[in-house]
């Protein structure tokens, strides 16, 4: 007997919530879970914002600045392994220096010799890159120009749209282009700035 009377209740229950919309059906969306929150179903799947983003998808473009000093190879080499890893793209710069006015009488010289350095070290990177060529691949491009070393930096980094930037530390103040840059790329605070001993 208490069987049947359960039985009854039961499919009394059921004909309830399905001719007027039991709790089920009352719950935003058909969500039946207790303590589901309200309003869930209104929300859009988040989506990636229009345009260009830093860091999205890993590394696109590394930047490396390079000045032939021990510590810019090894920042250098540190970029190549990171770009790598990470399937970006190195980019290795050279700013060549602008003249100073003490320098400005030997003005062509100098240009020519930065301009030396600046092959010199193109043919370094390729001749690194053949010795390496069977272990691991790195796409890479070399970029030169004329300028103060912070302000050619950044310009490429923001021009490249390179999600981190690698300089070697200061080896000799006065004595190396790179010189305080590091500190100044740090201090500008528009990219991850990795400065190598």
């Amino acid at each position: 007997m208490s069987n049947e009377s359960d039985a009854a209740d039961t499919a009394d229950a059921e004909e309830a919530d399905a001719g007027t919309g039991g709790a089920a059906d009352a719950a935003p969306g058909g969500a039946a879970a207790a303590g589901a929150p309200i309003g869930a179903e209104d929300h859009e799947p988040a989506a990636a914002p229009a345009g260009f983003e830093l860091g999205t998808d890993g590394p696109g473009v590394i930047l490396a600045g390079l000045d032939g000093s021990d510590s810019s190879w090894r920042a250098t080499a540190y970029a190549a392994g990171l770009a790598r890893r990470q399937g970006a793209v190195l980019a290795v710069a050279y700013i060549q220096p602008i003249l100073g006015a003490a320098t400005a009488l030997a003005g062509a010289a100098v240009e020519e010799t930065t301009q030396e350095i600046a092959e010199e070290l193109l043919t370094a990177l390729r001749e690194a890159e053949h010795r390496v060529r069977e272990v691991w691949k790195v796409e890479w491009r070399f970029l030169t120009m004329r300028g103060d070393p912070y302000t050619g930096l950044a310009k490429l980094a923001d021009e490249l749209r390179a999600d981190a930037v690698v300089v070697g530390v200061s080896e000799q103040a006065g004595h190396k282009v790179i010189g305080s840059v590091a500190v100044r790329l740090v201090k500008a605070g528009r990219w991850p700035v990795t400065v190598v001993p």
